[in-house]
Order: C-alpha cells, then structure tokens, then sequence
C-alpha cells in the first residue's frame, strides 16, 4: 500500500501536470511542449513562438528564447546562472532534479570551470586520435554483428553501443553491460523533462543509487591500482589536494551519461534524416569524407538537445522586454539553430551548408560542452562506417522516438541492407 509521502506526491504530479494541460488547451506553446504534444516535429512549434517575438512569454512563468542572437549572448554571459529553480518550476516540490548534488552541469561557473580543467586532457587532440582508432574497431565489430542479421535496430544494435563502450573506456570500466547502461541513460535523461510519477521518481533514484555505487567502487579499484583511465587521472593530487570522492563519482555520472547519450541521438537522429532526404545520403555515400558534414548539419537541423534553461542574476532586457533578477530563461536551441537570422533557407537539410557549424546544439560560453570533439568524431566514424559498407541502407519500419521534450532522439530506427 502507498505511504502517505507517496500519495502526497502522486497528488502533487497529477496537479501539476493538470495545470500544464490546462495552459496547453489555453493556447500556451511551452505547455504545449513540456507535455510532449510536439515529439514527433516541435519544429513548427518553434516558428509559432518565433512569431510572438524572439522572446516568447510562456505562462507556465519561462520566457522561451528563440533568437540564435539572444541565445548565444545568455549563454555566454555569467549574469545568466546554470543552477536555478527548474527543477521548483518543473518538478514536484520537494523531489530533486534530475541530476545528483555532484553534477557539475548544474554548478555555478567558477565550479564548473574547475571541473573542466579537470576533465579537458581526457578530450585533447592527441587522445582523440587514440579513441578514434578504437571506436573504428567498435563501429566495424557491431555493424558486422548488425548486418548479419539482415534487418536490425540502428539504435541498439549500432548508434547506442558504440558510445558507450568508448566512454566506458575512457573511464576504466570493464565488462560492461551495455543494454543496463543503455537503460541509465534512457532513464536519468528522461528525468530531464522534470520528474512526471511517483514510479519515474522510483526508476530515476534507482538508478542513481545504482550508479553510485558503480563508480564508487571503481574508486576504491582505483585508488589501489591505477591505470591510464580518467578516474585514475582525477585521484591523482590536485594543486596538492585530492578531490572528494563524491566529486569523482558525480563527474563519473555526468560523462558516462552526458558521454553516450547525446552522441547516440546525434547518430540515429542523422541516419534518419539522410534517410529522409534521399539526395544527401547520395552525397554522403559518394563521398564519405562528407561525414563530418553530415554531423554537423544533423546537429544543427536536429540537435539531441533541444533546450537549455537559465536564470537571471541581475535585470535585464531582451528582445524589448525589461525582464527582472530571477526570471527563468528557456533557451530553444532546435529554434535558434533554425533562425533564418543566421542561416540562410534554415528548414532545408544540405551536407554542403557552409556554416552549418554556427548551431548552439553544444552550447557556448564557459558552459560549451566539454565532450564535444568525443562527440563528433564517433558521429564521423559511425555515418562514414555506415556509408562506406552499407550504401543500400534502408529504412524498414517506422522509427520510435523517446518520451522526452529536452533529448531528441530515437529508441528504435528499424533498418535493413
């Protein structure tokens, strides 16, 4: 039977969820959005709000953001915080967002510039190089156990293992169980979108809790034999101090999590839209040197991230809005990355646009995303692998996409040789 704190709880999610409802029916875009009336193509929605203004007043209290402009001066300024109510605003009160005290995606900037620091030589030229010869390994080895299937899944047989054994990697986990990884990233990103039910808060603290006690214990591994791996790396005395080891195992969480499931997106998100666009996969079967390109198109045309959310320290005006301290900011990067401010024809897809890598899909400012190279040399090695020995691919089904307004992305993309 139900305590009373999980009833109570209950009874906060259905209430708020029915507030979201009701400002949707009243015509609300972000309502519209946040209650994922738009999954399949927000795209339009994006247009919708762009015609209000660049800032869009949402009444759920957020101020959507559509403008590249804006976008890019928000998230480059500091007066805009990383650590702000959403989580009040967006999930139950009481219940904790959806990242652990330790994640370092919600810190102030002077943090997370530490943390950068930290991490940075884990993504530097050189090791990119070194992950670049093992991630051509990996793509080979799953596409031959993929194709020998005949017709097979692009997410789970090709898009979702491929990160996830190089970050795994990267951070000295062996023997990994990549379908459960699969299943943290599906569920922590999932909770992004603001915890929605008592059995979603139960399924994300599980997995939390579970987690935890993973890179906890490779610590201890660590600690008394390190290896040439990132968590090694950051046990090692810093300015002559050691980092906490909830700071290791935090930063642990966010790679892991941040490390695969944003490039897994990135992959199937631009395996379908090449599909979609037949003359383009063409271009990149004829020349897969394009593959860089086709990334960065895919990132700016479909970004896996599709909004950021700040808040404001100070007053401040945008797009003729005097807006006071405290407003929370949603930063629609699927929008900016579309605004014809910038780019030119913005709705068509096309491997040959020139400045494609304008997009914001990694953000700006101190909060760029550290993984980003990581990031785009898997979606290099995964489309170019692809091109290369499946120019034949096919769709064979109708893609599944995920629960999620914030991650954009797909559970299955049914394809066949």
């Amino acid at each position: 039977m139900p305590t009373a704190a999980e009833l109570r709880r209950t009874a906060k999610l259905h209430y708020r969820r029915a507030g979201l409802w009701t400002k949707a029916r009243r015509g609300d875009l972000v309502s519209q959005l946040m209650l994922h009336e738009r999954l399949a193509d927000p795209y339009p929605l994006y247009e919708r709000m762009r015609e209000r203004g660049p800032v869009y007043r949402s009444r759920t209290g957020m101020y959507a953001i559509t403008s590249h402009e804006l976008c890019t001066r928000v998230l480059r300024d500091p007066a805009f915080a990383r650590r702000n109510e959403e989580p009040q605003r967006l999930t139950p009160p009481g219940d904790q967002g959806p990242t652990a005290d330790s994640s370092f995606l919600q810190e102030e900037v002077s943090d997370h510039m530490r943390w950068r620091r930290l991490v940075a030589p884990a993504f530097r030229p050189r090791k990119i190089g070194e992950y670049r010869r093992r991630t051509e390994e990996v793509a080979h080895r799953l596409l031959d156990a993929a194709l020998a299937k005949g017709e097979f899944d692009l997410v789970n047989d090709y898009a979702s293992p491929l990160p996830i054994t190089v970050i795994s990697e990267l951070l000295g986990l062996s023997d990994i169980d990549v379908e459960q990884f699969a299943h943290y990233g599906f569920v922590t990103g999932k909770a992004i979108d603001g915890i929605r039910s008592t059995r979603q808060a139960v399924e994300f603290r599980t997995a939390v809790r579970e987690l935890d006690a993973l890179f906890a214990a490779l610590v201890r591994r660590r600690r008394a034999e390190p290896g040439d791996d990132l968590v090694s790396e950051l046990l090692r005395p810093q300015g002559g101090q050691e980092l906490p080891e909830r700071e290791i195992v935090g930063t642990c969480q966010l790679l892991l999590t941040a490390g695969f499931e944003t490039t897994t997106n990135l992959v199937s998100n631009a395996v379908l839209r090449l599909k979609e666009h037949p003359a383009q996969w063409d271009k990149l079967v004829s020349d897969p040197e394009l593959a860089p390109a086709a990334a960065e198109e895919s990132l700016r045309y479909d970004p896996p991230v599709q909004y950021s959310i700040r808040a404001a320290r100070e007053d401040f005006e945008a797009g003729g809005e005097k807006l006071p301290s405290g407003t929370i900011l949603m930063l629609v990067l699927g929008a900016a990355n579309r605004d014809h401010e910038v780019f030119d024809d913005p709705h068509r897809f096309d491997l040959t646009r020139p400045d494609a890598g304008s997009h914001l899909a990694f953000l700006s400012g101190a909060h760029y995303c550290v993984g980003a190279p990581l990031a785009r040399m898997e979606a290099d090695v995964a489309l170019r692998v692809l091109a290369e020995r499946v120019p034949g691919l096919r769709l064979t089904g109708d893609p599944g996409r995920r629960p999620t307004a914030a991650l954009r992305g797909l559970l299955h993309l049914p394809v066949g040789a």
